[in-house]
């Protein structure tokens, strides 16, 4: 416990991993691995930079005086320089030429840049696990009737499996989001003020060729291959945008799997993992909520009104650049990450032990069965010489009656009914042998098996995961 507020978020929801890599301390250290790269690059480029000056710096990457830049920043305002001044108190040789050139964005913004992609292939792999739970889950009940829903109410047969595979296919549109978001991250390099790189020309004699080849080395330490073509002095803020688009796009699944979910357990179909200790609520002792199907909406909404703050920035970048950003990144991109990774550990955790209630959904089928099979029981006794109108107004009637009936809470009666009519020509023998689930599923188990054998590939070398949620 804390006397301090502590985000959720950090406290409660989100993985170790996605914590540490949005700690204050591993984005400094990534800022001390920029000024080495820089340092490095501009001693091979011919600046007065030693290779002594360079070992130093190496030496003092993780050793950072959290003390003496607290300090700092109270004197001189400005949380960079006081970096730069601790880094030069633990590596003296080298204090005069750290950020040699370079502007607060060379740090700052490559910093994120490394640590956003870094979190976005996290969370692919994460969706990915998500996927692998759904693939086991929609090949085992790929034949298994259910009442299918539209508007929410009672439709025709699908089954248990092809409706998850309507859930996975949308979380391969994530993957497609996210791989897109990634590709397009390009380095930002070190520009400048106001991305001219001004001052490398300067230290280069104007030779732009340097300036180029120094950018690339930087980048290529960090696994970049492109810089960003032009710049202000930030890299541009559109690809914040399509970072937490893809992050929103996440949410906007697992939302809907969830909610999906919650639906059907509150008819007792499906039911979401229940500890053999847990609490369903402090006063109705045999509740059973769906509640971490119930989180992942509540923390799917506050990622999608997350994701707005991308655009908002994006469109009032003044000129060369502003400060209006700096506030709210710090807060919109790495909680809109921590929020996509729990929503993820949480869609883990059901997939991997989402439980069907069969006797529930077979009874469902059963209780709606008559109705569903209406139109086969009408070609029957087409075929047998009845009149299609004249038994279309028959099924209607009977229908509208055995209705009525079940809302008084007793059983379906319709194929009595049915029967009773003389001009329907079948008997109830006749027509219960054609209640049969399996032949009002259409082309569900077909559907299903093409789709996961489509999507197999790509789960080969992925695990299904076992996540556990902390509370």
């Amino acid at each position: 416990m804390t006397d301090k507020y502590e985000s959720p978020l950090s406290s409660r929801y989100a993985s170790d991993y996605m914590l540490e890599l949005f700690s204050s301390d591993h984005r400094y250290q990534t800022w001390r691995k920029l000024w080495v790269s820089l340092a490095k690059a501009e001693m091979k480029l011919g600046l007065p930079v030693t290779a002594e000056q360079v070992e130093e710096l190496e030496k003092h990457i993780t050793d950072i005086d959290y003390d003496c830049v607290a300090q700092r920043e109270k004197e001189v305002r400005h949380d960079v320089m006081a970096h730069v001044y601790a880094y030069g108190k633990v590596a003296p040789s080298a204090a005069g030429i750290i950020h040699l050139g370079a502007t607060s964005c060379y740090v700052t913004d490559n910093a994120d840049l490394v640590i956003y992609r870094d979190a976005l292939n996290y969370i692919r792999g994460e969706t990915l696990k998500v996927i692998k739970n759904l693939y086991g889950f929609a090949e085992k009940y790929k034949a298994m009737p259910t009442l299918g829903y539209t508007h929410y109410q009672p439709a025709q047969l699908v089954t248990v499996g092809k409706r998850a595979t309507l859930w996975i296919q949308d979380f391969l549109s994530d993957i497609d989001e996210i791989d897109f978001a990634v590709s397009n991250i390009k380095f930002l390099g070190s520009r400048g003020t106001t991305g001219t790189e001004a001052s490398f020309m300067d230290l280069f004699d104007g030779n732009g060729d340097k300036i180029n080849e120094m950018n690339r080395l930087i980048a290529a330490d960090f696994g970049f291959t492109e810089c960003f073509d032009v710049c202000g002095q930030t890299y541009p803020r559109k690809a914040d945008s399509r970072i937490l688009n893809a992050l929103s796009s996440i949410a906007q699944s697992c939302y809907r799997m969830a909610n999906d979910i919650r639906l059907l357990q509150h008819d007792r179909q499906v039911e979401e993992p229940f500890e053999k200790n847990q609490i369903g609520s402090s006063a109705m002792a045999y509740k059973r909520n769906p509640m971490r199907s119930e989180r992942i909406c509540s923390l799917s909404r506050y990622l999608m009104a997350d994701a707005a703050n991308a655009p908002m920035t994006a469109s009032v970048q003044w000129l060369e650049r502003t400060l209006d950003d700096s506030a709210n990144r710090r807060i919109s991109l790495p909680e809109g990450f921590l929020c996509a990774d729990s929503i993820l550990r949480l869609a883990q955790n059901i997939t991997d032990g989402l439980r069907v209630n069969e006797k529930i959904v077979e009874k469902a089928v059963k209780d709606y069965l008559p109705f569903i099979a209406t139109e086969n029981l009408m070609m029957e006794a087409v075929k047998r010489g009845g009149n299609r109108q004249q038994l279309h107004e028959i099924i209607r009637k009977c229908s509208m009656e055995a209705t009525a009936r079940m809302k008084e809470g007793l059983d379906c009666d319709l194929l009595s009914r049915l029967a009773d009519e003389p001009e329907f020509g079948l008997n109830e023998e006749e027509m219960n042998s054609l209640l049969e689930p399996s032949l009002y599923i259409g082309r569900c188990a077909e559907q299903t098996e093409a789709f996961l054998g489509k999507i197999k590939p790509m789960l080969e070398n992925v695990s299904a995961s076992t996540a556990q949620i902390n509370i």
